[in-house]
């Protein structure tokens, strides 16, 4: 069998697969993506170069659709130019539009990864009512839509990574897509006891509790601002207490500029209230081996997320072990049961996620199953072993429909 993935950036969320098929089941695995072409051990990269893109002049709704188009183009014409390459099945993630004309190259399965549909009202857009969307805003949060309902209606089948996202698809479509999680790698990350307290060259004290927090980009999607109020407020309770941050000095989705007038949001947190900032270290974007140390060493393990994509770090964090303290939001409510894998607290209650935090090291012994409990939680429900067989068996099952004759 021949399985082409496309998605802009490699590996993405299809590495695990990619590795699985090609080694376990001796499956030739290409994957298109802007990366230059070559091989990653037995995987062929092709490369697609995007020649054009949304511009100033075309219509604030519509350039995510534009961008998606130029990508699809591009795609289309780098494989065009490889008819070597016969897939019998194509994996793409929706969204970027990367798989939309390959109905036209292949006569091949197609499969679609949907990470998150977007809806204008009860949702991620307007959950803060202290960074209200633009009207147009929500308008182009409609029209941001139209390449994944071509996706949804042109594949053969998809699947999203959680019921969260799952359920934010059109319900006319939520029946050829299936729930499936991108896998954790449990043997990676796990609880690492007596580990040494030292990442990414911080030495962190013996007796000194630690609160982590860990995100790609600080921002108020990610609730960093009021992860700062409440780390604020363990701190002037404690004088035992490291707070350490793992990520950039950025914002990767919404737009969190136009309302504070700042480039940087972690500079604006900062500016809005007195820190003593020696008491906090940032550590910017670490590599998975001392991002997993940080999880083995903290004492309790901060997340917060308006309703959107759920973050891997906080599976990977409950994964290695950590108690949790995440905030009471549907995609948190998926993995996380109150009292038995972690702790949940209301998004916007900077106190009370300190309180519940300070609980949590004023008691460890009181709360330490939260964290041994977590981590089975993850073994047993997203462990990438059984994530992986069950992505496999549906591609097996899309190709099998698609042969002369299933039908």
């Amino acid at each position: 069998m021949h399985v082409l993935f496309v998605h802009p950036n490699f590996p993405a969320q299809f590495g695990h697969v990619a590795d699985r098929l090609s080694r376990r089941e001796g499956w030739r695995c290409t994957f298109v993506s802007e990366k230059p072409s070559g091989r990653v051990n037995r995987i062929e990269l092709v490369q697609f170069t995007r020649k054009g893109g949304a511009t100033a002049q075309n219509h604030y709704c519509s350039r995510t659709f534009e961008n998606s188009v130029w990508n699809a183009h591009a795609v289309f014409e780098a494989l065009k130019a490889r008819p070597d390459l016969r897939p019998d099945l194509v994996v793409g993630h929706s969204g970027f539009g990367s798989t939309l004309f390959l109905r036209d190259l292949y006569d091949c399965p197609i499969v679609n990864y949907f990470e998150y549909f977007y809806h204008a009202y009860g949702s991620d857009l307007d959950f803060r009512p202290d960074f209200p969307p633009k009207e147009l805003d929500r308008l182009r949060s409609r029209a941001r839509n139209a390449m994944l309902l071509l996706d949804l209606h042109n594949c053969d089948r998809g699947y999203s990574p959680t019921r969260f996202q799952h359920s934010q698809l059109p319900a006319e479509y939520r029946e050829k897509v299936e729930v499936i999680f991108d896998g954790i790698d449990t043997e990676f990350w796990r609880p690492r006891p007596g580990v040494p307290r030292v990442v990414a060259g911080e030495t962190i004290p013996e007796g000194m509790k630690v609160v982590t927090y860990a995100t790609r980009g600080m921002e108020s999607m990610r609730g960093f601002d009021i992860f700062m109020k409440a780390a604020r407020r363990i701190v002037s309770r404690r004088s035992d207490v490291m707070v350490v941050i793992a990520g950039e000095d950025r914002v990767c989705y919404g737009g969190d500029q136009r309302h504070t007038g700042s480039a940087s949001f972690k500079e604006w947190v900062l500016s809005r209230d007195e820190y003593d900032l020696s008491r906090f270290r940032f550590l910017g974007r670490i590599p998975p081996d001392q991002l997993a140390t940080l999880f083995a060493i903290s004492d309790v393990h901060l997340y917060l997320t308006v309703p959107f994509v759920l973050s891997w770090s906080l599976l990977n964090a409950m994964a290695c072990g950590a108690t949790i303290v995440a905030s009471d939001t549907a995609p948190v409510r998926e993995v996380i049961e109150h009292g038995r894998t972690g702790l949940l607290v209301d998004f916007f209650d900077a106190e009370g996620l300190a309180e519940a935090a300070l609980g949590v090291l004023e008691r460890p012994e009181a709360f330490g199953h939260l964290g041994s409990n977590a981590a089975e939680h993850v073994r047993q429900h997203y462990r990438l072993g059984p994530c992986l067989d069950r992505m496999v068996a549906l591609f097996e099952e899309v190709i099998a429909a698609h042969r002369p004759g299933a039908r």
